[in-house]
């Protein structure tokens, strides 16, 4: 229930999948930014003879201008579809995706196409960043290697699921939950947080091309027997998308200390335990640096994983300076 003293919205469930896909067309200036384009024609993909996919849209991510993406987008209600259903879905999503390269680059072309303000946006993005236009830009996304990037967008998320989607692949799945409320009067609001929420929030300082540092949280035990005495950071929550790009760890002190003190190179990033999420190895002992404590802007104190670069962290007086 979402209340206020002046009304209630109870949680309506969607009864069927283009329900859900109605509620992410309206949101998606909101659920996924202004450098995101989200395409939602539904077309198959995959060669001809062989297993062939129907996704439910492509979101083109432009919030890198070293790096854009493209996601395959799967929308699903979590109580229609068993973990299995969505597991298989999504790899063979990944099957026929790096099958028919060629196909799927020319079906996002043809709907880039019909819609006018995004086509302008992806030849603004290309003459910007050297590509020679949206046909060449596309080419290199969807051709690179490592390019298959999956999105779940589904009503419920359990840490079952979650835990599956980490294990299961080898390439990034993002996963958004979003829900209904509607109150007596039929108004309705979305729950939902917006596409790599946690990266965005720190993105104000750093580019998020230049990212290559996650910074963590320690209290004073688990600083010294984990951090310090066994090289290693576990039990931390990451997004998949985003773990090619850390390449540090840095450790911030919680009280009293209250400042980032050491950095370490990460030599590899593994599922923790059976879980849904991370342990982050090292490949040295962790180096002690110039501290880099609180400024003046409060709430920069750091109470979950945060992204940042090392040559911020380094160059940095305050937190201020480093998100």
């Amino acid at each position: 229930m979402l209340w206020n003293k002046n009304e209630k919205y109870l949680e309506v469930p969607f009864d069927k999948e283009s329900e859900l896909e109605d509620a992410v067309n309206e949101v998606k200036s909101a659920l996924f930014g202004s450098d995101r384009i989200y395409l939602d024609d539904k077309k198959k993909i995959g060669k001809q003879g062989s297993t062939n996919n129907l996704p439910d849209g492509y979101l083109i991510d432009m919030t890198n201008h070293q790096d854009p993406k493209i996601f395959v987008v799967e929308n699903d209600l979590a109580r229609h579809q068993s973990l299995k259903h969505i597991a298989v879905q999504i790899l063979e999503f990944s099957l026929s995706f790096e099958a028919s390269k060629v196909k799927v680059k020319n079906i996002i072309k043809e709907m880039l196409q019909k819609r006018p303000i995004d086509w302008k946006k992806c030849e603004d993005f290309a003459r910007k960043n050297s590509y020679e236009n949206v046909d060449y830009l596309l080419e290199s996304i969807i051709h690179k290697k490592d390019s298959f990037n999956a999105l779940l967008i589904i009503d419920e998320l359990d840490d079952e699921l979650e835990t599956v989607l980490i294990s299961k692949f080898k390439f990034p799945v993002e996963v958004i939950t979003l829900k209904k409320y509607k109150n007596k009067k039929g108004s309705i609001l979305y729950e939902f947080e917006p596409f790599l929420n946690e990266v965005i929030e720190d993105t104000e300082k750093v580019d998020i091309s230049d990212i290559d540092t996650i910074v963590i949280p320690a209290r004073e035990d688990g600083f010294k027997e984990v951090f310090i005495d066994e090289n290693c950071w576990y039990s931390i929550r990451l997004n998949s998308s985003m773990i090619p790009k850390i390449k540090y760890i840095a450790a911030y002190q919680v009280a009293p200390i209250s400042a980032i003190t050491y950095i370490a190179e990460v030599k590899s990033i593994k599922q923790w335990k059976n879980t849904n999420k991370y342990v982050l190895y090292f490949n040295s002992p962790a180096k002690k640096i110039r501290k880099v404590g609180l400024g003046k802007i409060k709430g920069k104190a750091p109470q979950s994983p945060r992204y940042s670069s090392r040559q911020r962290i380094m160059n940095a007086q305050t937190l201020d300076n480093v998100f």
